[in-house]
């Protein structure tokens, strides 16, 4: 049996995290033939092909299952004894962080981040998802590696950062032919309002509240999505209720005002989340605090 390089366990590890060899070969900085040799010299020297390729990408079998507790454990604690992290150098990476997100954030955050990056990180590349169910388990195994938004179900080995506080707003067509500068409680449960059900991020505090304080709004329109609400409100007489940035984001695009709302909804953290497992990863760090030197913020009271 020939002698195995440590390099070749990287390749395995990344290989088993992200199921393909070219997003492992980026995300260890080396060229996808570089990576494909070292897997093909691990099948050689144990004798199983270790991964198949499915349509769910790179599967292990068996024996690497069987095998990868062993080899995880080598690599850990050859990053314990390191005497000194290798400095992670955005102007000259070419990595790819995988990010996932809200909608709201996705339409709030990515324009920005992306255009930065531009300048400071050229060659770095964000792979963004939509938060789901299945984020907290991406996150310990490794699959992503940072979470932006509202994630309370969180359980222990997660660490957090509050990048704002976000409230709620009014959103309004500008030439709303009732609704002019301030919109009251009566106008509120009188008026159309598009409700947007959202389980598990801020979005759903409306409905809780409205329900708390047996109010009962006038829901000519129900949408899962922040996507396509702007549009529809500058062009009907519906309003909506939305979090404050994202209505400063859509009043920019769309012919429609933000008003204060006559009614006291609670404002929710939108938080910065990572796994442990990263936390002392540079390239990591360094995308975390850029995220929060971008938004980071104090709430501003709602346009008029």
């Amino acid at each position: 049996m020939s002698k195995l390089a440590i390099e070749w366990l990287a390749v395995f590890e990344e290989i088993y995290q992200t199921r393909n060899v070219s997003r492992a070969a980026e995300q260890l900085g080396i060229a996808q033939a570089t990576a494909s040799i070292a897997l093909a010299k691990l099948r050689a020297h144990y004798g199983d092909k270790l991964f198949t390729r499915t349509t769910d990408g790179m599967q292990p079998t068996t024996f690497a299952e069987d095998i990868r507790p062993s080899l995880k454990k080598v690599l850990d604690l050859l990053e314990q004894t390191q005497g000194a992290r290798v400095n992670f150098d955005p102007a000259r990476s070419a990595r790819v962080f995988r990010v996932c997100m809200t909608d709201i954030r996705q339409m709030v955050m990515l324009p920005g981040l992306v255009n930065h990056l531009k300048r400071v990180a050229p060659q770095v590349r964000i792979e963004a998802s939509l938060i789901s169910p299945g984020s907290a388990r991406a996150m310990e195994e490794g699959r992503l590696e940072l979470a932006i938004g509202y994630m309370p179900q969180l359980d222990a080995g997660f660490l957090q950062r509050t990048l704002l506080d976000e409230d709620f707003v009014c959103m309004v067509a500008a030439t709303h032919p009732r609704i002019g500068r301030r919109l009251g409680l009566k106008a509120f449960l009188a008026e159309g309002q598009i409700l947007v059900s959202m389980s598990g991020t801020g979005p759903s505090i409306v409905e809780k509240t409205l329900a708390e304080q047996r109010l009962r709004p006038n829901a000519a329109l129900r949408v899962s999505s922040f996507l396509g609400v702007a549009r529809i409100v500058a062009q009907t007489e519906l309003f909506v209720v939305v979090p404050r940035s994202l209505g400063q984001a859509f009043s920019d695009r769309e012919d429609v005002r933000l008003l204060a709302s006559p009614i006291a909804f609670p404002p929710y953290s939108v938080r910065l989340y990572w796994h442990e497992r990263v936390h002392g990863d540079p390239g990591n760090a360094w995308l975390r605090q850029l995220i929060a030197g971008l938004f980071s913020r104090e709430r501003r009271p709602p346009r008029g």
